[in-house]
Formats: structure tokens, C-alpha cells, sequence
């Protein structure tokens, strides 16, 4: 119960409204997500559901950007990535197109997760907008002085509200205009899915209606910058995010796909990973001992929002029912740009005997895995197509030996393992030729605030990168397109 009565001698204003503010802690709290009374597929914020609704898509691609976290240098990269999407035209059944119109997915964590989101919602509008409303604006001075206001202080202080409450307020005031994805279903956008991490299990959780079905509740009235503030929630500098868990009670019903990748008898390797997605899904139901889920920053599980995407195309492989529920049966081509701003900034740590602090460490301890992890799925998205282009072969090869022609044995091979073209499209600093920029954009800090010209320097980068980039050159020649000449 919050309501406390609070006696005072007369005394100094000042202190009077403190102790006031102080008492009133315990009564923060926080928003909370609606209870969903049914799990209906049919329905919501969902990249199957959305994509198809898309005007002039190419509905043979299947186009994902993944935009790493990394505060306002994260942003402001991605952001240069898809300015660089809309100078560029591609043709398609004869008619030129701009890159940017088909891009089907675009999933953000921390700082990508703002650009990835703010695009969802205002469109052509960011290209005119966003610079000043977010890139160049001093955003983590603005929250610090929010913090230390002691006008503010009642709303976090005790409670399940937090600092990262305040921050989502923040956002819909220069950014989200108080947008809820309800507010996203009807846009010609791309589906932007923004992730976080549950601190208690360390799992992956995304905001759009697949996984907010494992909760049984509706994504539909939730904020846009409730979600970015989550997506960014670094542990300690900032609030969990804590949503509450209805799972169990809305008769969700596991996809078809459940039961291809969990059965034991003939069951295909590279299934592995989905089937743990599985397990965590069969967690996030569990309502009864999990009432609460609190997320904080989505780079603690995935620092560039790739592991569904690779979890996905595992499932192409492993399940039929997948295929079929997804629509992968059209889809003859992925691409997928990541744009990774991973930093290295440079320390003499190396030069002295003592070894570093505290709190060096602690940054260290937690950067460099994640900076590990995200190399490591990078590479394995990149060796996908090998692996799965081998199994394919490998197949036809048997039908061929059974006897089958090469016509049939393709087609045969086609029901179980659709032939795909993968391309994987990496765009981050150590890519950069200058040395001597190089080195600069490595030393850019994670913070939510840069000056102007490192903010256009990494718009440039951004445009460079890709434009120089042999992966993404070929991704441009299937389409009919080419990179726009170096400036």
C-alpha cells in the first residue's frame, strides 16, 4: 500500500519536498503490458504478417538489416547505412527501385535499435529529422540531469519503476511522439524488431507478437520507446525493464516447427540451436514461477541482433513446417547487412607493470566477449550458405546414385531443402582503409552523445563501407544494380 503520512517540524522548504519525495519513492511505478486473453498467429505485429502487405516488395527476398548496439555511434552508423540503401536504385522485373524499399526486416539492438525504430515509424521523415531530433542532441546529458532532479526522484526511486522508465519518457518527447506498434501495423515500413536480454536467464527477447505471445500479452499498446529504453538498457547504468508475464494463460499453442526440430529419431544436426529457442520459449510460458520477466540491454545476449536470424535459417533446414508457416518458399534469395560499430578504444594498460583498475576490468570483462560473440556469428551466417549448399549437393548426389535424372533429383531435393542465395553483407570500422580514421572511429566512446562532425564521419563511413564492400557489390549485381561511384 503507498499511502504513507508524513509529520515534519517547520522547516526549509527545500528539505520539506525532499523528505516528501524520498517517502513517496516506494510509490514509483512502472507501465505495465496488457494481458493478452488469446494467442491468435493471425494477428499483430509479425514479420510474416507484415512483409506481405508491403507495396512493389520483392516477395523472392527476403532482406534483413541488423544494426549492433553501441550508443549514438551505433546509431548514427546505421543511420549512414540506410542513406546509403536510399541512393541507390536496383532492378527489378525491369523497373528501378531504391534499395532501401526492400528491405523486409530490420533488427536493432541498444543504439540500432533507435534508428531501426524510428524509421519504422516516421519513414522518409528521418532523413530530414533525425540528425537534430536524436544524433545531434546531447541525449546523456539530458537523462543525467533528469536522474539528479530531485522533481524526478519519486518516480524511481523505490518501486518497480526505474531509471530506464524515465528514459522511455524522454524518448517519445524527441523521438517517438508516444507511438505504440499498434501505431506501426498500418505503415509501408519495414518490421523493426527491437531487442533485450532477460537478465535472470540471459535469453534473447524481441519485441514483436511472437514473443510477447509466450507471455500472453499484447504488444499492440506498448510504447515504441518503451522498447528502445529496454534495448538499452546497460545493467547498472540503467533500470531493468520489467514486464509482467501472463504465460500459460491465453492457450498459445507452439508452432508447427516444435515438433521437426525436437523429435530425436532422424533428426538433422544444425537443428540444435532452434531446438534451445524451444526450451527458452517453454521458460518465458512459465508464468506461475516467472510472474515478472526484466530485460536490460539486448547486446548482453546478442550485440547485433543476429542469432534469430540464424536460428531461422537453421530452421529452413530442419523443419518443413517452418518453411511452410514463414513463406520460404518463395524466397529464392536473403541478403543480410549487418552493421556492427564495435569500438576498440586504446589503452597503455600494456605498457605498465601495475595491471589496470576496477573498473577497467569490469568494461573489459563484459566488452570483449560480446565483441567475440558478435565475430563468431558473423562468421557462422557466413559459412551457412557453404554448409547448407553442401547438404543440397549431397542430396541430389544420392537421388542421382538411386537413379533419379538431375531434373528429379533437383526437384526431390527442393521439397526438403529449398535452394536459397545467402548473401552476408558485414559493415564495421576494421574494414576502414585510413589508418588513420580507422583508428579514430575504434576510439569513439559508447555513450549517447558525439560531437556533429563524428556524427557525419560516421554517416560517411557508413556509405563508403558498403560502397566498397565485394559482398555487398555482388548482392547488387544480382539485383540488377550497382554501388554508387567512391566520392
Amino acid at each position: 500500500m503507498c499511502s504513507r503520512e508524513v509529520h515534519v517540524m517547520p522547516t526549509h522548504r527545500f528539505v520539506v519536498v525532499l523528505l516528501a519525495l524520498l517517502t513517496l519513492g516506494g510509490c514509483a511505478s512502472r507501465p505495465t503490458n496488457e494481458r493478452l486473453t488469446q494467442a491468435d498467429p493471425s494477428t499483430g505485429y509479425r514479420p510474416y504478417l507484415l512483409m506481405p502487405m508491403r507495396a512493389n516488395n520483392d516477395p523472392s527476398t527476403l532482406f534483413v538489416l541488423a544494426f549492433s548496439g553501441g550508443g549514438t555511434r551505433a546509431a548514427a552508423l546505421s543511420y549512414g547505412v540506410l542513406e546509403e540503401l536510399r541512393r541507390t536504385e536496383i532492378a527489378i522485373d525491369g523497373q528501378r527501385r531504391r534499395l532501401i524499399d526492400e528491405v523486409d526486416i530490420i533488427t536493432g539492438v541498444s543504439g540500432g535499435s533507435f534508428t531501426a525504430l524510428a524509421y519504422a515509424l516516421h519513414g522518409e521523415r528521418l532523413f530530414s529529422e533525425y540528425e537534430q531530433r536524436f544524433l545531434k542532441r546531447d541525449v546523456q546529458g539530458e537523462l543525467i540531469r533528469r536522474a539528479l532532479n530531485p522533481l524526478n526522484w519519486w518516480r524511481y526511486v523505490g518501486g518497480s519503476a526505474g531509471r530506464s522508465e524515465l528514459a522511455a519518457e524522454y524518448y517519445d518527447e524527441i523521438l517517438f511522439e508516444g507511438a505504440t506498434y499498434a501505431d506501426l501495423l498500418s505503415r509501408q515500413a519495414p518490421v523493426a524488431i527491437a531487442n533485450g536480454t532477460d537478465i535472470s536467464t540471459g535469453y534473447r527477447f524481441s519485441f514483436y507478437q511472437n514473443d510477447f505471445d509466450l507471455l500472453c500479452s499484447d504488444l499492440n499498446s506498448v510504447r515504441l520507446s518503451r522498447a528502445a529504453a529496454t534495448s538499452s538498457a546497460v545493467p547498472v547504468v540503467l533500470s531493468a525493464v520489467t514486464l509482467d508475464n501472463y504465460g500459460g494463460t491465453c492457450g498459445y499453442e507452439y508452432p508447427a516447427w516444435v515438433q521437426d526440430v525436437t523429435r530425436t529419431e532422424g533428426r538433422v544436426r544444425p537443428s540444435a540451436r532452434v531446438a534451445q529457442r524451444w526450451r527458452e520459449m517453454q521458460d518465458f510460458q512459465n508464468s506461475k514461477d516467472r510472474p515478472y520477466i526484466h530485460l536490460v540491454d539486448g547486446g548482453v545476449a546478442d550485440n547485433i541482433g543476429m542469432r534469430s536470424v540464424l536460428e531461422a535459417l537453421e530452421a529452413v533446414g530442419a523443419s518443413a513446417a517452418f518453411r511452410g508457416e514463414v513463406g520460404f518458399g518463395a524466397i529464392r534469395r536473403i541478403a543480410v547487412i549487418v552493421v556492427n560499430s564495435r569500438s576498440a578504444p586504446r589503452n597503455d594498460w600494456d605498457r605498465s607493470e601495475d595491471p589496470p583498475g576496477t573498473i577497467g576490468q569490469l568494461l573489459k570483462a563484459s566488452g570483449v566477449p560480446i565483441d567475440r560473440y558478435s565475430f563468431e556469428t558473423i562468421e557462422t551466417m557466413k559459412d551457412r550458405q557453404e554448409i547448407y549448399g553442401w547438404r543440397r549437393e549431397m542430396l541430389i548426389s544420392r537421388a542421382r546414385l538411386a537413379g533419379a535424372t538431375e531434373a528429379e533429383a533437383e526437384a526431390g531435393v527442393n521439397v526438403v531443402l529449398p535452394k536459397l542465395a545467402l548473401h552476408v553483407v558485414a559493415v564495421g570500422f576494421d574494414d576502414v582503409r585510413d589508418p588513420t580514421e580507422r583508428e579514430r572511429l575504434m576510439n569513439l566512446p559508447t555513450s549517447f552523445v558525439l560531437p556533429a562532425d563524428d556524427i557525419d564521419r560516421l554517416r560517411d563511413s557508413a556509405g563508403r563501407l558498403l560502397r566498397e564492400s565485394e559482398d555487398y557489390q555482388s548482392l547488387l549485381r544480382e539485383w540488377g544494380g550497382a554501388p554508387r561511384p567512391a566520392q
